[in-house]
């Protein structure tokens, strides 16, 4: 891919998302932030969510922020919805607190005119004291939620090789731990050899793919999107040129 086809190919995933976030925000209620829609759970008969976990986190979309994880249909985004985090709380007054829950997107699922696939252990947060069952019987319920910030005070942002990669002919990454609420909406690496950035491509979700990478060191940054618009953030920290599947390396940022 050229310098100037990459920066064509960032620009327009950069139009997309704001696209695709003004469609979203048109939802939102102007009276706290909430927008309204419908919630399920994973196990429902309600509902049907992605086997091969839409987002691609693996184990990391099981149990970040304890299991307490949603899949979700068009807050999905193509992907770039992976990771973002969302306080859910259910209409239900007598059945349910007044919080809710804050949930991380790790997958996409879809049901009966929902936009959230809660993981059981996320369902039954929902609930008062005692009323967890009671609650699941109903299968889908109404809903608030709005975006928040992710917060993961005693990790940086970290970077791993998908288990997917091949070394040394392709490589796959998924960025995990982003914190606050930004989006991300590009990675890039830099080509020593030619002095500019390549963009990878979205392969799918949250996981970002470069076919015969450079046999070096890598240096990436990556690319987020948020309530002030786009930035660049730069690991600290280099991929190593004998890159292995599965490994995670800590990038010794963090995003506020």
């Amino acid at each position: 891919m050229s310098y100037y086809s990459c920066k064509l190919y960032c620009f327009q995933i950069s139009l997309a998302y704001v696209l695709i976030l003004s469609e979203v925000l048109n939802m939102v209620t102007a009276q706290d932030g909430f927008a309204s829609s419908r919630a399920t759970y994973t196990g429902s008969p309600d509902c049907y969510t992605n086997p091969t976990e839409a987002c691609g986190y693996g184990d990391y979309g099981r149990t970040v922020n304890g299991g307490i994880v949603t899949g979700v249909s068009r807050l999905y985004r193509n992907g770039s919805g992976c990771g973002a985090c969302y306080q859910v709380r259910c209409r239900l007054p007598d059945l349910c607190h007044e919080y809710g829950t804050s949930v991380v997107v790790t997958d996409y699922g879809e049901g009966d005119r929902t936009d959230f696939i809660l993981s059981e252990e996320a369902f039954k947060n929902l609930a008062n004291p005692n009323m967890a069952y009671k609650l699941m019987s109903y299968g889908v319920i109404d809903v608030e939620y709005k975006r928040i910030s992710c917060g993961y005070p005693n990790s940086n942002i970290m970077i791993k090789i998908h288990e997917n990669s091949y070394y040394p002919d392709y490589l796959a990454l998924i960025i995990l731990y982003n914190a606050g609420m930004y989006d991300i909406t590009g990675v890039e690496i830099w080509h020593e050899d030619y002095k500019y950035w390549v963009c990878m491509r979205r392969a799918y979700g949250a996981v970002w793919d470069l076919a015969n990478p450079q046999r070096s060191n890598l240096m990436l940054r990556v690319q987020v999107n948020g309530a002030n618009g786009i930035k660049y953030i730069q690991p600290k920290t280099v991929i190593p040129s004998d890159w292995k599947p599965g490994a995670a390396y800590d990038s010794e940022v963090q995003l506020n």
